[in-house]
């Protein structure tokens, strides 16, 4: 009996001795795979497993990496769960990595969360010969619709009435324009590739609209880079995420469900918009081996994406900014009056006429900063970034944040201040306006958005003048995330 309780003792302790060994292998392991690479950026000391994952609040990620940059320079590197992500920041680095090491930093990064999304398809998130064969042709395509053409600034001005009708209905009370100016955005790009706009009241698309101002919502918090760090547990678990992949599911099939009518509808001899430009590149006999439904599908998304989201966002900020500074408001309206008057709509041949309001609208893109830390890209090739080796496959973020406000370039770099974009009251090009990125990752839609967002903001600071309703104090902190967007405001619009 005493040896065989000895005997049970005995296997016990070595069992607790294998598995203090084993998770002190594991911990050395871990500990030597996350040694800095040779001649890498310098950064802080990741932990164990996790990384560098607990030194930042993911709400306000480019605020932290602004601070990293204080304490380690302009290049330095971090790491989350087991990737290396090197980070620039300044003007001259970026432009460096983006415009003069173009070849080297092309390809899109490829996160867990990214990728549960999007795959490896679309315009976007694709890289490669794929990649160059989705942006080629869309940006044939665009061209073939409109884009740059009198024809689509036509659209834009149609929409811009519709827009000010909507606004005028709210006589004159406190309302939030959100889903007014997403409506009217989202009809342009709609217009170029489903063939048609929607209706203010349209309650499936105003469905839609809602379900993807709930994606950005979950996004933007921390819970997307905790599934990008534990992936398979974050699939099993309940939470926020679940809903959002819910919703994504459905923002899917509303597309699919119109790429199936264009299917029926097919005219060989007339081709209505991108969807039915797409289906007939992909009937061509010698069509790129990319050209497949899974690619229209994500080539469609990332259009109808990123031709809404940062436009109208930007033009929440435009409403917000002009009430918080009445006083440029009311300069930008007297131009408007003595270029364009009030019988006419704003046309793209007034802005050269116009330098203040456009020096304006630019300065509204640079503070509205929307994308702090532009889409991270993954060098394509082993490269050196200001005396760095940046290893093949590297994560690389050039924020965007550091040159829109780089101390070394901007004479007021934290104020608000239209004289950035202005000498000697003529407009004035600036190299370090980077809200689009820059190289060959550039916006693909920064022609449409420029367009929109000076025939938008004319147009309805020719109609109104916007100001905070009565005893409410108007905010410009922005909900922080992946886009920075306003906090949900109400607003008057006064008919002028």
């Amino acid at each position: 009996m005493l040896l065989q309780l000895l005997n049970v003792l005995w296997e016990a302790a070595s069992l607790r001795v294998f598995l203090v060994f084993l998770a002190t292998f594991l911990l050395i392991a871990d500990c030597m795979k996350r040694r800095r690479p040779r001649d890498f950026p310098p950064g802080p000391v990741p932990l164990p497993f996790l990384g560098n994952l607990l030194s930042f609040n993911f709400r306000k990620l480019h605020i932290n990496l602004k601070k990293f940059a204080e304490k380690y320079g302009n290049i330095y590197s971090i790491q989350f769960g087991n990737q290396w992500i090197v980070i620039t920041n300044g003007l001259q680095l970026v432009k460096e990595a983006l415009v003069h090491q173009g070849e080297n930093f092309q390809d899109r990064a490829h996160s867990p969360f990214a990728t549960e999304l999007f795959g490896t398809f679309g315009l976007v998130h694709s890289n490669g010969d794929s990649w160059k064969q989705q942006r080629r042709f869309a940006l044939t395509t665009l061209r073939n619709f409109g884009l740059g053409k009198k024809s689509l600034e036509e659209r834009i001005q149609d929409e811009s009435r519709y827009l000010s009708d909507a606004i005028d209905d709210e006589k004159g009370q406190p309302f939030n324009p959100h889903f007014q100016i997403n409506n009217a955005v989202s009809n342009i790009i709609c217009s170029i590739i489903f063939g048609d706009r929607f209706e203010y009241h349209d309650s499936r698309f105003r469905k839609l609209l809602h379900l993807i101002d709930e994606i950005l919502i979950v996004q933007r918090s921390s819970w997307t880079q905790v599934f990008s760090t534990f992936p398979t547990l974050m699939k099993c678990l309940p939470g926020p995420l679940k809903t959002l992949f819910k919703s994504w599911r459905k923002v899917k099939s509303f597309v699919r469900e119109i790429i199936e009518k264009h299917k029926e509808e097919l005219n060989p001899s007339e081709t209505r918009d991108f969807i039915d430009a797409y289906l007939k590149e992909m009937a061509k006999e010698d069509a790129g081996s990319s050209f497949h439904e899974e690619n229209l599908l994500f080539s469609t998304l990332d259009l109808f994406f990123a031709g809404t989201e940062t436009t109208s966002t930007t033009l929440r900020w435009a409403l917000l900014y002009m009430a918080f500074y009445p006083e440029i408001q009311a300069r930008v309206q007297a131009e408007i009056d003595s270029v364009i008057g009030q019988s006419r709509q704003p046309s793209m041949d007034d802005r050269d006429s116009m330098p203040y309001t456009n020096a304006v609208v630019h300065e509204i893109q640079r503070m509205g900063n929307l994308l702090p830390l532009n889409v991270p890209r993954m060098t394509t090739n082993d490269t050196t970034l200001a005396g760095f080796r940046v290893p093949k496959g590297t994560v690389f973020i050039g924020c965007l944040s550091s040159v829109l406000f780089d101390k070394d370039e901007w004479e007021t770099p934290d104020v608000f201040n239209p004289g950035h974009f202005l000498e000697n009251g003529q407009f004035k090009k600036q190299e370090a306006f980077m809200p689009f990125s820059a190289g060959k990752r550039v916006c693909l839609g920064e022609q449409l958005a420029r367009m929109e967002l000076f025939l938008f903001f004319t147009a309805l600071f020719q109609k109104f003048t916007f100001q905070a309703p009565k005893d409410v104090t108007l905010s410009l902190e922005p909900m922080n995330g992946f886009i920075l967007v306003p906090q949900s405001y109400k607003i008057c619009a006064l008919p002028r």
